[in-house]
């Protein structure tokens, strides 16, 4: 005995309307995956130029630590150009004056 189930007209309506908005969902749902993903790859390229800077920077702050040891050099270096501009001073004293 076969038995054959046919659907009723607002069934069927309702059948279709349930497909059609499961359809428009997994379209909508594949969008904003495509969309997510795409955010992803420019998330990660900004890291990636993120983390490049980071190493420049590494490499352009090592040497701070050497700044520190700048400043009694330096005082050192103005010291001793007073002494020789004293030097000088004291070697071009009467040097072209006339006679």
């Amino acid at each position: 005995m076969d038995v054959v189930v046919a659907l009723a007209s607002s069934e069927r309506t309702l059948w279709y309307v349930t497909l059609a908005v499961g359809l428009v969902v997994a379209l909508v749902v594949a969008a904003m995956l495509v969309m997510l993903l795409n955010l992803l790859g420019r998330i990660q390229a900004a890291v990636t130029g993120l983390l490049g800077s980071a190493g420049k920077v590494a490499e352009n702050t090592a040497n701070i630590p050497q700044l520190e040891a700048t400043a009694p050099v330096l005082e050192q270096i103005a010291a001793e150009g007073v002494v020789q501009d004293g030097y000088m001073n004291a070697l071009s004293q009467g040097y072209g004056e006339s006679e």
